[in-house]
């Protein structure tokens, strides 16, 4: 056993010298354990994930669709992104993953990844799972270095913005007055975090887990967002908070 039914992927699990070590790699990267899908990722990835220019992109267009769950038309994936669980990761149309992302939909207990058409991820995100499903709708953008991670549930919604290093989180809660050690716990989630239809999160906004943000909010830019957003409303600070409307400039800084 690999420990994937209950989803724990920590490195204690992997060093017992029971397993092939193939069989740890193949298990972590791509969930599954047969040899023939491992050299098929394998060898997908050797030939057309560092491949640079207008030819990197063809292949990755033709090639990465193989291993991916579910894939729409006109995909475009940037030179280094890596995919890890790719059977179940599906996207859909006219989608852009920028140089440098990793999306990660590692787990057993879970549907997985689902980006819907039109959807922007930046460079160096990261959409992970541990255990846990992420929805982006369609039309929403996500800035460069941003943190998307699941270990229950995430959804952003249709046409939302995501400004760059942003963290954006569903699960990771840890109990620290436990005598566990904290790398030794699994974690739990008070629930799923949803973020509405055509909001705006500024740079380096936080958005903890269980948190609901109502269409049409914006968060200020550093926000580290503890509670419910109301739809419409405008929330800065840290802790973030909602602001009178009246006493907000026009535009909104973020």
């Amino acid at each position: 056993q690999l420990g994937m039914e209950s989803g724990n992927f920590k490195v204690k699990e992997f060093n017992q010298g029971k397993v092939p070590l193939w069989q740890q790699y193949a298990a972590l990267t791509i969930g599954k354990v047969d040899l023939g899908s491992l050299l098929k990722y394998e060898l997908i990835v050797l030939l057309c994930s560092g491949l640079p220019g207008a030819l990197g992109l063809y292949a990755r267009s033709k090639l990465y669709p193989l291993l991916l769950g579910e894939v729409g038309k006109s995909v475009v994936f940037g030179r280094g992104v890596t995919l890890r669980h790719p059977h179940k990761i599906r996207i859909g149309s006219g989608v852009i993953v920028d140089d440098g992302c990793v999306i990660d939909a590692k787990g057993q207990e879970h549907s997985g990844i689902s980006i819907g058409d039109g959807v922007f991820v930046g460079r160096n995100s990261n959409l992970y799972c541990k255990d846990g499903t992420i929805e982006i709708k369609s039309r929403a953008n996500i800035g460069t270095n941003c943190q998307v991670y699941s270990g229950r549930k995430l959804v952003i919604g249709s046409g939302t913005l995501i400004a760059a290093d942003s963290y954006i989180m569903s699960g990771g809660r840890y109990e620290y007055r436990s005598a566990v050690p904290l790398a030794d716990q699994e974690g739990y989630s008070d629930g799923p975090t949803v973020i509405g239809d055509n909001c705006w999160l500024g740079a380096k906004a936080v958005v903890l887990d269980g948190v609901s943000i109502g269409d049409n909010a914006v968060i200020g830019a550093g926000a580290v967002v503890t509670k419910d957003v109301p739809t419409n409303a405008i929330a800065i600070g840290i802790p973030a908070k909602v602001m009178d409307k009246k006493q907000a400039p026009e535009p909104v800084s973020l």
